[in-house]
């Protein structure tokens, strides 16, 4: 058997126990992600070399911006969250949260390598003052443990990325990139977002959790729940997504060269300047905010990340509106694919895309649906996902008239648009009254010819993977509630359907690159994810 088969079925078998493990923790453990940062307006970061991993086993040579120190008058937001780690490199960098208007200050610190040169920071969109550092091609840049300082005033509100302007064919591949977002000063003007309120457990749209639950936690970011200063960009919840990929074989080299350098003459020297070749250019790790499937679905700051710090792991309630914050990194497009909606585009690098300049044309978001939300390196957009069950064909919360289950026989009253909006405190808030009742089959379980609009796998192969969630209905006894004497569901108790635990339906999102969603060529693996959309007795917790 050759090495590289060796490596490959080795990597497998590694692979495998954690797919099984992840697979578990995503049905029955919460690991959210939200859109973690840090807040300014003033921040001091510093690139240096650290090792992020891999779930191959592969430690990679990588260089990443960090906190020098703490930023002053800054904290960790969302603001439920605990304080993250920012003592260090990570990738991506910081995510800079701040406000629009203010004034931000950006101070780097090279502390890179000395052959690696000279260091900086683009902010694309932002017309940029710089201070101290030396003169660049794109920019002044930050010398051999030097410092240069960027200030830039957070004109429109949007998400954006930054990124190393020196050398960017092999610093950006290296791992120094990052985004900011920059939150509207105001509340909408054509209107304002419905509020949060924790204690009667309704979340942002109006809807709401099982009465007599604590509620949920506010995660967004923006004080006024809009991401702009329309109504039509109000949202539930909010997650930041980076696509990148690396190719190793650069990372080894640079490894290597600056391994091997004598500096003592300073940079440029002879021995004292990198020269790696990034072409041709041949990735194999494919990451969404610096982690790959399955990393990227543990938990925010995970302790065996700690340069890794930002998961991928989106979760939502039936009707929420989920903004996602989406930033193309790296040097290849990445055509992501979101699983059970389409994904309505607000704006693109913080340009609001509307129908007109004034009158109430301005108000009429005129951004795509996209079925996938493909990025070019550098390009930002913001968007709207929502999924409420429309469309199935059955009822999502197995209801069934003849159950002693008070929760199996709930009302649906549609409202003008058909879903059940009426009652604020019911599970079934937002259910599409059209599938009330009506049972995924109307004979016993694989029977299609017995009437069934659909045949459900069965959980106990694992042809479907263990993200299936093994049941077709919402809530952790759904499935119990909907058996009576017109059909039968999937078995409860089984691996995958759990009768106590959590029950929601798994979407998965990943790239539509095919070798995007491996890891060093062994699937599956790279940018891949999975959407939980849950049942409202499940509390999301995102502050991790």
């Amino acid at each position: 058997m050759s090495a590289l088969i060796i490596r490959k079925a080795t990597a497998m078998n590694r692979l495998l126990p954690l797919l099984a493990s992840a697979a578990a923790l995503l049905l029955t453990a919460a690991a959210q992600a939200a859109a973690p940062g840090i807040t300014g307006p003033a921040f001091a970061l510093t690139a240096q070399p650290a090792y992020l991993t891999q779930p191959d086993g592969q430690a990679v040579y990588s260089w990443g911006y960090g906190c020098t120190t703490p930023p002053a008058g800054a904290r960790f937001v969302p603001a439920t969250s605990p304080a993250g780690f920012c003592n260090t490199m990570q990738v991506p960098g910081p995510t800079l949260v701040v406000t629009e208007g203010q004034t931000v200050t950006v101070t780097l610190t090279n502390a890179l390598p000395a052959a690696a040169g000279n260091t900086s920071i683009l902010f694309p969109g932002f017309n940029v003052t710089t201070t101290d550092g030396v003169t660049g091609l794109l920019t002044h840049e930050a010398a051999p443990g030097g410092t240069v300082s960027y200030t830039f005033v957070a004109s429109t509100p949007g998400t954006r990325a930054y990124y190393s302007g020196t050398q960017g064919d092999l610093q950006v591949e290296m791992g120094l990139y990052g985004a900011i977002i920059v939150l509207p000063n105001g509340a909408p003007t054509n209107g304002s977002c419905p509020t949060h309120n924790n204690a009667a457990g309704l979340n942002t749209a109006g809807t709401a959790l099982l009465s007599g639950t604590a509620g949920e936690s506010d995660f967004r970011l923006s004080p006024t729940g809009a991401a702009y200063h329309l109504t039509q960009s109000c949202y539930d919840r909010e997650y930041l997504f980076q696509f990148s990929e690396m190719d190793p074989n650069i990372h080894v080299q640079a490894l290597a060269q600056v391994t091997a350098a004598n500096c003592a003459g300073g940079f440029g020297t002879l021995n004292c300047r990198l020269e790696v070749p990034t072409e041709p250019y041949h990735p194999v790790y494919f990451m969404i905010n610096g982690r790959s499937m399955p990393d990227d679905m543990d938990s925010n700051y995970a302790a065996q990340y700690p340069h890794q710090p930002y998961n991928g792991n989106p979760h939502m309630h039936p009707g929420e509106l989920v903004l996602l914050r989406i930033i193309g990194q790296g040097r290849w497009q990445h055509p992501f694919h979101e699983h059970g909606n389409h994904v309505r585009i607000l704006a693109r690098d913080g340009n609001l895309i509307v129908s007109g300049l004034t009158g109430p044309s301005a108000s009429q978001l005129a951004g795509p649906l996209l079925f996938t939300t493909t990025t070019t390196p550098g390009l930002a957009m913001d968007g709207i996902f929502y999924w409420t069950g429309k469309g199935l064909n059955w009822d999502a919360y197995g209801h069934h008239p003849g159950s002693a289950d008070s929760l199996a026989t709930l009302s649906c009253t549609p409202d003008l648009n058909g879903y059940n909006t009426a009652n604020l405190t019911a599970v079934n808030y937002y259910e599409w009254c059209q599938d009330h009742n009506k049972p995924l089959q109307a004979a016993p379980f694989g029977d299609v010819a017995g009437g069934g609009p659909a045949t459900l796998p069965d959980p106990n192969l694992f042809t479907n993977g263990a993200w299936y969630g093994g049941s077709p209905y919402l809530g952790p006894d759904a499935t119990q509630r909907a058996t009576g004497p017109t059909g039968t569901t999937p078995p409860s108790g089984t691996i995958a359907n759990s009768p106590t635990g959590e029950a929601g339906f798994a979407f998965m999102w990943h790239s539509h690159n095919e070798r995007e969603i491996t890891t060093n060529n062994i699937f599956p693996g790279g940018m891949l994810m999975m959407m939980l959309v849950d049942s409202r007795e499940f509390v999301i917790d995102e502050s991790n």
